[in-house]
């Protein structure tokens, strides 16, 4: 078999005493049966993209392992003395349902503890936003979940928290980044110092709870909670350990749990893939739904930080909602409660991304509101709340059905969003209203957006280098017309350059650098390119718009809107 001498090299440091007997039988059986998964396995190092560190577990440099999180550990406990030296350090950690989760998550506490370093680690798998709410009621410095999120089973993962409860951002990510890679394997402290683990659970559970339903709720009267019938589904995920007890204790009486998703399982047997953004996801609790003539449909992630919903239409009919819809949707319910209480005052802000549907602008400025905008992923939101102290968060989201409500956890948060999705269904359905009608409302007041995604996946070292070609040759060849409509702008991310296509003109934006492209068009859509940070994909988001002078003219806009997009993706060969 013929390896390259980069891999090589890495494969052969995995055969020292340094690592285990039985990670060394495993790279020798793939040396001899398994070739292409060894080059997979060794060809480079494990990166943080924008969700931390997530892959594929096995053995190798580029897996998920006792020893690659080990090395992240060690590095970020050395990164900790460092910055916080001569006091008490503490880390909290939290883990999902799947596979390993629970002994990776006590490999890296025995590092953490190894490094004299005090953990707080969960008895049992809990939703991240519980790990980032525990890292501030516990006066952490930094916090770790295992979770992969949504992806596959084989897949797990390693998300970092710095003090303020949000994942690590710059300037901390690149030195935390320099230390672990300038470690090597031999170095890890593995031998746990058990004096140094504390377990925690219910007292945490009962905070946590607490501070969602106080954040979340909005004077719904009870009769309002009680009429209101929702069909609820884990996808067995971690949510099932805070969600029912949540609504429970905010006054939601008829919560119907899908049972055969509700125990944690991380090969997630009843989906094929156990992400609310997938329709399919949600088939069971669409039939449970209309089983009990619910009005509502929640389901959540496996690590509960996203949630999928879905709502019965004019027509009866139960249709799923994007991100983009049920965040304009809870972010102007928001914006009206607050200001029914009073409480806009020019001071406050709500929190989006580049790659989410332009309405959050429109919606923020109707209420005299700024719309802060960052990169993708949920840190920059968290990071926007740190910058600016001087202003009031009142709630933001992204496309890929993430919600935060207030400040209290500082990532997505399907515990809190799920609460404040019922009170936006309990009101308006007391009201003679619904969902439904409500976001059309949302429409005809602030215009028409409708987005629509498009994912290429690209696996192994071939896809990426795929990827790498197609951001390449966007940037360096822009297209100067998509659909018959003339680009007008192309914003680049990674220079920080914006390029007015008509005038010439460039622009320096103030914004972190990234892999990301935004063309705009002269009839206002918004295409944007990003590879994911996280998985072997290059993503593609499209925004178009229109007016919409009422309610009733809903479906031929819509129409109009759909053969937009449909010619825009064609005019790309996104096919």
């Amino acid at each position: 078999m013929n390896i390259e001498a980069p891999i090589l090299n890495a494969v052969n440091e995995w055969l020292t005493p340094t690592f285990d007997k039985e990670t060394q039988d495993a790279v020798k059986e793939l040396m001899t049966t398994s070739p292409k998964e060894l080059e997979e396995s060794f060809y480079k190092n494990l990166e943080f993209g924008t969700g931390g560190m997530r892959g594929v577990m096995g053995v190798g440099n580029n897996r998920i392992n006792k020893y690659t999180l080990g090395k992240n550990t060690q590095g970020l406990s050395d990164y900790l003395h460092e910055v916080f030296p001569n006091q008490p350090i503490k880390v909290v950690i939290a883990y999902d349902c799947r596979h390993n989760s629970n002994t990776l998550a006590k490999v890296v506490a025995d590092v953490f503890s190894a490094n004299g370093i005090q953990v707080y680690l969960f008895s049992d798998l809990r939703p991240t936003p519980e790990l980032s709410f525990a890292l501030k009621y516990l006066d952490c410095q930094c916090g770790i979940v295992l979770t992969a999120s949504h992806n596959p089973p084989e897949y797990n993962g390693y998300k970092v928290y710095w003090e303020d409860g949000g994942q690590i951002v710059p300037p901390e990510d690149a030195a935390i980044i320099k230390v672990i890679e300038s470690l090597n394997y031999d170095k890890i402290k593995f031998n746990a110092n058990e004096s140094l683990i504390k377990y925690i659970d219910t007292e945490i559970d009962k905070a946590f709870v607490k501070s969602s339903i106080e954040n979340a709720s909005f004077n719904t009267p009870a009769a309002a909670k009680e009429n209101l019938q929702v069909v609820f589904t884990s996808l067995h995920g971690t949510s099932i350990k805070s969600i029912p007890d949540t609504l429970s204790q905010a006054g939601y009486t008829k919560v119907h749990i899908v049972p055969e998703q509700a125990i944690p399982n991380g090969d997630f047997p009843t989906v094929k893939s156990p992400n609310p953004e997938e329709p399919e996801a949600l088939t069971m609790a669409l039939a449970l739904a209309d089983k009990t003539n619910s009005d509502i449909v929640v389901g959540t992630d496996p690590d509960c930080d996203r949630l999928g919903v879905a709502v019965r239409n004019n027509e009866g009919k139960m249709i799923l909602l994007n991100g983009n819809q049920t965040m304009i949707l809870m972010t102007a319910f928001l914006l009206k409660q607050w200001k029914k209480a009073g409480k806009i005052n020019g001071k406050q802000f709500v929190g989006s991304t580049i790659v989410s549907t332009p309405m959050m602008m429109e919606l923020a400025t109707s209420y005299g509101v700024e719309c802060k905008v960052g990169l993708t992923g949920f840190k920059w939101i968290a990071k926007m709340i740190k910058d600016f102290p001087e202003l009031q968060f009142i709630g933001g989201g992204e496309e890929s059905f993430g919600f935060m409500v207030g400040d209290a956890v500082r990532d997505k948060d399907a515990v809190a969003a799920t609460l404040l999705i019922c009170e936006v269904a309990a009101q308006a359905k007391a009201a003679g209203s619904s969902v439904y009608k409500e976001l059309l409302q949302l429409y005809v007041e602030n215009g028409f957006y409708k987005e629509y995604l498009v994912s290429l996946t690209k696996k192994g070292i071939e896809g990426l280098e795929e990827i790498n070609q197609m951001m390449i040759d966007l940037r360096q060849n822009p297209l100067k017309e998509i659909s018959g409509q003339r680009v007008i702008m192309v914003e680049d991310y990674q220079s920080s350059i914006a390029l007015n296509l008509l005038t010439g003109e460039e622009s320096i934006m103030d914004i972190p650098k990234s892999n990301v492209l935004i063309y705009y068009t002269e009839d206002g859509s918004k295409i944007c390119a990003r590879p994911s940070g996280t998985e072997p994909k290059i993503k593609f988001y499209i925004s178009v718009n229109a007016e919409l002078d009422s309610v009733e003219h809903f479906d031929e806009a819509e129409s109009f809107l759909d053969n937009k997009i449909q010619n825009i993706i064609a005019g790309m060969q996104l096919n």
